[in-house]
């Protein structure tokens, strides 16, 4: 196998524990919202993958989605739970600790945040009421008390995130299996829908979270009954999305079948979880664009993919083991590590991520929070 298990890595890391004793000083902070205790747990990373874990913070039942600001200095957490509401938190930047900077309602149940490349605009996505909305957001950080505009979508919204050029937003729809191509005006915080207004990600896909390349010119969404990523071009000009290809990421996996919706919070409603179903979850990309993972639930797994960056093509790499039920993972700013949680899982990895051939090496395991389901990680400043 190209990964290491998660077996090897706990004895690995319990060998590599005495030499991280002195080393140098953090360089990241990592923060994890974890949904059945309603706290966010802060964590300081070291330069040699160690992680020492700081003091939690209470925000409510159901924390869930975070975004970071682009300037590094507040995080933002949405609560999924009534009042639906959003809470921000500046973050001290010596030691990573967080000061609650106040809290905003929400027009629905969000369960996506993101920020555009200002820090003057806040989106979030509702897929329990069809729905985008963006907010203004002010030079100390606060947020609007009301949403600058609130835009209908196709069924099932399950992220929003803007282009590098701060010009295109995408939202993938997980129930209509496409993505929504929007236009956005930095100058008035407006969005509108682009020409043509979707994409198709193809039938039974279930598009999830998404990422797109550092150089702007790919994006990669997670199909989340397929446990795939759907591969798109990025038109510069226009913002417009080709369709360039799929990749398995359980190839030869014949015991699970294809998923299918489940309520739109993770653990309520009358669907119960499939224990056959593939369930992916989320996506992320190093900093220098060269590999690609993606986390699924059922099976327990992140898959890493090697990205051709020439053609934006993926291929498998392979899978390895990590904490139960990942529906969040992140990687850090250096593109050397990343952090995994589990939401039944009452710990968390890092992971070495080899800068040759995209393997992770577990470098140990952390005490997590119940319903972990969201990472951040924001480097030192």
């Amino acid at each position: 196998m190209l990964m290491k298990t998660l077996t090897r890595a706990v004895a690995l890391a319990a060998l590599l524990a005495p030499a991280f004793a002195g080393s140098a000083d953090a360089d990241s902070f990592v923060y994890v919202s974890n949904a059945k205790d309603g706290n966010i747990s802060t964590y300081r990373l070291h330069e040699d993958g160690r992680l020492d874990p700081g003091k939690s913070v209470d925000v409510a039942p159901l924390v869930m989605p975070m975004t970071v600001h682009p300037d590094h200095t507040i995080l933002y957490a949405g609560v999924r739970s009534e009042p639906f509401r959003l809470k921000a938190y500046r973050i001290d930047p010596g030691t990573g600790g967080l000061s609650p900077l106040g809290e905003t309602p929400l027009p629905n149940n969000m369960l996506y945040l993101s920020m555009d490349r200002t820090g003057r605009y806040l989106f979030a996505a509702s897929n329990s009421s069809n729905l985008i909305a963006v907010f203004g957001v002010d030079a100390t950080g606060k947020v609007s008390d009301a949403p600058l505009q609130v835009v209908s979508t196709a069924n099932y919204p399950h992220a929003i995130r803007i282009d590098a050029d701060n010009r295109y937003l995408y939202v993938p729809t997980l129930a209509a299996n496409g993505v929504e191509q929007l236009t956005f005006d930095a100058a008035g915080g407006k969005v509108a829908y682009n020409t043509p207004e979707r994409v198709s990600t193809g039938d039974e896909k279930g598009p999830r979270h998404f990422v797109i390349s550092p150089d702007n010119r790919q994006l990669y969404v997670v199909s989340q009954f397929r446990g795939e990523v759907i591969a798109f071009s990025i038109d510069a000009a226009t913002g417009r999305l080709t369709r360039i290809g799929e990749v398995s990421g359980l190839p030869g996996n014949t015991d699970l079948h294809p998923g299918q919706e489940r309520p739109p919070v993770s653990g309520q409603g009358v669907l119960p979880p499939d224990p056959k179903a593939i369930w992916a979850a989320d996506i992320h990309i190093t900093p220098d664009g060269r590999f690609v993972y993606m986390s699924e639930r059922t099976t327990s797994q992140l898959i890493g993919f090697r990205r051709d960056e020439k053609t934006g093509q993926l291929t498998y790499l392979g899978a390895t083991q990590t904490e139960a039920q990942p529906r969040g993972f992140a990687i850090d700013p250096s593109g050397r590590y990343l952090v995994a949680t589990g939401e039944k899982s009452d710990q968390l990895t890092v992971y070495a991520i080899n800068s040759e051939d995209g393997t992770l090496a577990a470098r140990g395991r952390y005490p997590a929070g119940k319903g972990a389901n969201w990472v951040e990680i924001v480097a030192a400043h």
